[in-house]
This record gives structure tokens, C-alpha cells and sequence, in this order.
């Protein structure tokens, strides 16, 4: 019979310990220079020699271990009774207060804290410690720094099959938390076995999500609810709309039905500044904009169809991609001004110019992706591109070329988002790469006048706009009336040749008509004078017959 151990302790926490000591050390060989030796080398001289005056470093990297981090949370309850009285009876409470206000000590404490307390209180009422002297005046903080940017963290995709990060939304308590969306956007080539999966992320720990929201269809958006943050709001790549809340899992909560959905996937969900924070908003490329209540969300509220004929039909409807709110979708400064990206340039338009944007960057000689607005500088803004650029804006500074433009990774960047003090920006990549950047202060602060400068600017553009859209409207009527002058003209000349043949026909037609009368009048005159001539021969007939009658009468008389 064999006898096995199996040992399921380290080698270091079992058996005898090893104990070490000091001890003097010993010399095991000794070996003496050779003077011979010394006749087998040649002597140079003289000797260059290289000398470094700086101070020889070495540079050493470890990674270290990640300290994991959970957030837990702790229900307070009222304290400070006894273990006898309940808090929530009403009569032991009254009870025991009773008790303690009869007791000399709480009596005098009360009277002790009461001048200490008084005195605070008509100290606070004589000055006000966090009165605002300067509300009015701009934030004014001018920094001759240089822009840049850095990396934070760098968000991968746990998931073996590469999907593209198609959305970004940050939590909206404290900004410590990204929402990503993933999804595979090529028609019908997603790969076998791809996951539905879209993640939470803490900020703080790149490692592992903090949490998996798991759909039925890859979700191609993500939002925050504004007013609960454990709410959050999605649109899946089959069209429908998906809600989950945090604190009861990874599964859908809410899930419209597929009859009543969108036809192709969302590209736009939004939620809107309704009373009871319940009501959002979601596009697609099937041409439909829906209105959803997701306290019933199985059907939506009301369907707008995006034609522009105006006959309500999908098949002339025009597909949406990007939807947006009237805060984000336009400059949080100046609502009439909002920014657009595609044709490889990005156009700042205006309300009041409807033929033509009034701003605009160069062509670029790769395709953008997608653009934000900066939350605290009205004239920067941000642009992805399918180099995996991220250029910043500063159209103050700059605006032939951008104020910074920075590599973030080899693979196209896809969508971007900037968190609400300005500082951070994420960009999602074509591979599930979401990159956390941190950008200087120069770019997320308020410049001096830079608002001003901003409105003098985006009316100046607007106003030069309206010009030439003016002058370029009465140009199109001139050439117009040129043209209806010149067709007038041909139609004259037209009319006039036509004139002359409608005469010349007329005439001939008359003429022609005219002929025809004459020869059947004479047709009919000759057949009148050939009728008597025929009757004078019948005439002349007879008569001879009355002679030649009685001649024969005649010549029988005288036979007798």
C-alpha cells in the first residue's frame, strides 16, 4: 500500500526553521600576483580615456500591487437612549426626557450652554462670516501656463473579443464613476460569441469593473439619469430601450417591447428636465425620434417621424445619429450657438443663420468622430478622430489649428466625453480602449473676459453671415430675373414666329376653304346649265315626232 502526504502549506510555514547568525568571514584562497607574467603585456601609452562629469543614475520600475477598494454603506439610526427605552414609543421617550429635565445637573449644564450659545447666536446676527462681497464679478484666474494634457487610467475591455466603445456617461454625484457602452456597429459581421456586456468603471480602479450591465442586445448608448443616479438609461443595438437600476442589479429593470422599438439601432438617448425625472428620449437611423415614460416603458408616449415632406412616412424619413438636449447640444454658455462634426471638419452654427455655419475648422486628412463643448470655457471644445487624435480648441487662442493636439492611441478614437468641471475628458476607442485625460489648467479655467470676447466673436460671425447670405439671396433673385427676363424674351420671339406661321396657316387655310366653296359653286352652276339643254333635245324630239306622225298620216290618206 503506498502512503501519500499531500502538503497544503508553503515550504517556509512547515518544519524546522532555518536560524541564521554572524560570523567573521573566511578566506578560502589566496593567489599572489606573478611578476613574470607582466613580460606577456605591452604598455600603452599614452591613454584616452572618456570622463562623465554628471552624476551616473540608474532608472528601476516595479508594479506594485493595487490596493482593491469597495464602497459600502452605513444606515445611522437615533442613538443616545437607554437599553430600556424604545425611540420609537412616543410615551417612553416623553417619559424618560421628563425624567432628565427634573435632574439638577441638566439644569445647570442648560443654563451654562445657553449663554455660550446666545452669544453665538448674536455674534453670527451682528456679522456674517460667509457673506459674498463679489457675486457679481467674474471669475478672473490668467494663467500663462502651456496647454497640455496627460493620461490618468486606461480603461480596457475585459472581454476577449475586441468590441468598440460606442458611448460614455459619467456619473453625475461627484463624477467618480464612467458608464461605457459596447457594442459591434459592422451590419451583420459580429463576431461568434461576442459578448452583450456594457460595464461601470470606478475611476480608481482600472483593473476590474465595478459593475455589468447585461441587456439582451448590445447597447450602442448609456446615460446616467441627471436626477437619480442609480438610474440609468440605454438604447441596444435592435432598437430597444433598456433601464436599469444599480441597486438591484446587473438585469434589465425596464425593457420596451420589440413591436413598439425602433427598427434600427439607437444612436441617441437622452434624458429630459421633466418634474419627475422619469421621461426620456431616443433616435435612430429608421428615421423615428420616441418619446418614452420609463415608469411605462413597454410602448412609447408619442412617435415623431423626421420627414421632411411632411407626408409622415419612413420611407422618405431621414435617419438621426446624434440627439441631444438643448444644455449639452449647445454651447453651455450661449444656447443659440451648437456644434457640429462630420466632412471632416467641425462647424460651429447659429440659430439665427439657418443657410450656413458661421465658424468652421480646416479639413482634416482624417474623418472626426465625434465633438463636445468645454463646460467651463465658452470658446474651447474638443474633436476625436479616426487617427486616434484628440485635438482641444481654443478659438480665442486659435483658430486655424488646434490649441493642442494629442496622441492618445493607434486605433481610431470613437466617442468622447468631458466631465463636468472640465478637467477630465474620456475618449472610447475602436477596440474598447476608454482613455481617462487630464488636461492643464489652462484649458478647464475661466479666462479674463473670455466671455465677452466669446459673444463679441460668435455675433460678429453671425452678423457676417446674415450679410452674405443676404447678398448671396439677392445675387440668386438677380440671376433669376435674368433668366425669367431672358425666357420672356425667347418666349416673345417664339410667340411672334409662332404667330406668323398661325397666320400663314390661317391664310392658307382660308384660302384652301375658300377654293373649295368656289369650284363646288361651279360644280353646281355647271350642273344647273346641262340640265335645259337636255330638255329642249327631249323638246325638239317629240315636235319631230308630231311631224314625221302626220306625214305618215298623210301619205296612208292619199294610198286610199
Amino acid at each position: 500500500m503506498e502512503i501519500v502526504y499531500v502538503y497544503l502549506k508553503k515550504r517556509s510555514e512547515f518544519g524546522k526553521q532555518c536560524n541564521f547568525s554572524d560570523r567573521p568571514a573566511d578566506l578560502n584562497i589566496d593567489i599572489l600576483p606573478n611578476p613574470e607574467l607582466a613580460a606577456q603585456f605591452v604598455e600603452r601609452n599614452p591613454v584616452d580615456t572618456g570622463t562623465q562629469c554628471s552624476v551616473s543614475m540608474s532608472e528601476h520600475e516595479a508594479n506594485t500591487e493595487r490596493f482593491e477598494m469597495e464602497s459600502r454603506g452605513v444606515n445611522h439610526v437615533e442613538g443616545g437612549w437607554p437599553k430600556d427605552v424604545n425611540p420609537l414609543e412616543l410615551e417612553q421617550t416623553i417619559r424618560f426626557r421628563k425624567k432628565v429635565e427634573k435632574d439638577e445637573n441638566y439644569i445647570n449644564a442648560i443654563m451654562q450652554l445657553g449663554l455660550i450659545m446666545e452669544h453665538c447666536i448674536k455674534q453670527n446676527n451682528a456679522i456674517d462670516i460667509y457673506q459674498e462681497y463679489f457675486d457679481d464679478e467674474e471669475e478672473v484666474e490668467v494663467t500663462e501656463e502651456a496647454s497640455s494634457a496627460k493620461t490618468i487610467n486606461v480603461f480596457r475591455d475585459p472581454q476577449e473579443i475586441r468590441r468598440t466603445a460606442t458611448h460614455l456617461s459619467w456619473h453625475p454625484d461627484g463624477n467618480r464613476k464612467l458608464a461605457v457602452a459596447y457594442s459591434c456597429l459592422d451590419f451583420q459581421r459580429a463576431p461568434v460569441g461576442m459578448s452583450h456586456e456594457s460595464y461601470i468603471w470606478d475611476l480608481e480602479n482600472p483593473n476590474r469593473p465595478e459593475m455589468a450591465l447585461k441587456p439582451s442586445s448590445p447597447l450602442v448608448t448609456l446615460e446616467y439619469n441627471p436626477k437619480d443616479s442609480h438610474v440609468i438609461l440605454g438604447g441596444c443595438y435592435n432598437g430597444q430601450i433598456a433601464c436599469w437600476d444599480t441597486r438591484k442589479g446587473s438585469l434589465v429593470a425596464e425593457l420596451s417591447t420589440i413591436e413598439f422599438s425602433h427598427r434600427d439601432p439607437v444612436y441617441g438617448s437622452i434624458w429630459l428636465q421633466s418634474k419627475t425625472g422619469t421621461e426620456c428620449f431616443s433616435a435612430s437611423t429608421d428615421g423615428q425620434v420616441m418619446w418614452w415614460d420609463i415608469r411605462k416603458i413597454s410602448e412609447p408616449t408619442e412617435v415623431v417621424i423626421l420627414d421632411i415632406t411632411k407626408k409622415e412616412q419612413l420611407e422618405s424619413a431621414l435617419g438621426a445619429i446624434s440627439l441631444e438636449f438643448e444644455p449639452t447640444l449647445r454651447n453651455p454658455f450661449y444656447p443659440k450657438n451648437f456644434l457640429t462634426v462630420g466632412d471632416w471638419t467641425a462647424r460651429i452654427w447659429s440659430e439665427d443663420s439657418r443657410e450656413s455655419s458661421i465658424m468652421w475648422t480646416k479639413y482634416h486628412m482624417a474623418y472626426l468622430t465625434d465633438g463636445a463643448w468645454s463646460p467651463v470655457r465658452p470658446a474651447v471644445f474638443f474633436t476625436t478622430k479616426m487617427d486616434g487624435t484628440l485635438d482641444i480648441w481654443d478659438f480665442v487662442f486659435k483658430q486655424s489649428d488646434p490649441a493642442l493636439s494629442l496622441k492618445v492611441c493607434d486605433e481610431a478614437l470613437f466617442c468622447l466625453r468631458v466631465q463636468d468641471n472640465g478637467c477630465l475628458i474620456a475618449c472610447g476607442s475602436q477596440n474598447g480602449t476608454t482613455t481617462l485625460l487630464e488636461v492643464s489648467s489652462g484649458l478647464s479655467t475661466l479666462q479674463r473676459n473670455e466671455r465677452n470676447i466669446a459673444s463679441s466673436m460668435f455675433e460678429r460671425e453671425t452678423r457676417r453671415e446674415k450679410i452674405l447670405e443676404a447678398r448671396q439671396k439677392e445675387m440668386r433673385l438677380k440671376e433669376k430675373g435674368k433668366a425669367e427676363g431672358k425666357d420672356d424674351d425667347q418666349r416673345d420671339e417664339e410667340l411672334a414666329t409662332n404667330l406668323e406661321e398661325m397666320v400663314a396657316q390661317a391664310e392658307k387655310e382660308f384660302f384652301d376653304i375658300v377654293f373649295t366653296e368656289l369650284k363646288k359653286k361651279e360644280v353646281e352652276a355647271m350642273a344647273k346649265k346641262t340640265k335645259p339643254k337636255k330638255a329642249s333635245l327631249e323638246m325638239d324630239e317629240e315636235v319631230e315626232g308630231d311631224y314625221t306622225g302626220e306625214e305618215e298620216e298623210v301619205s296612208d290618206e292619199k294610198s286610199v
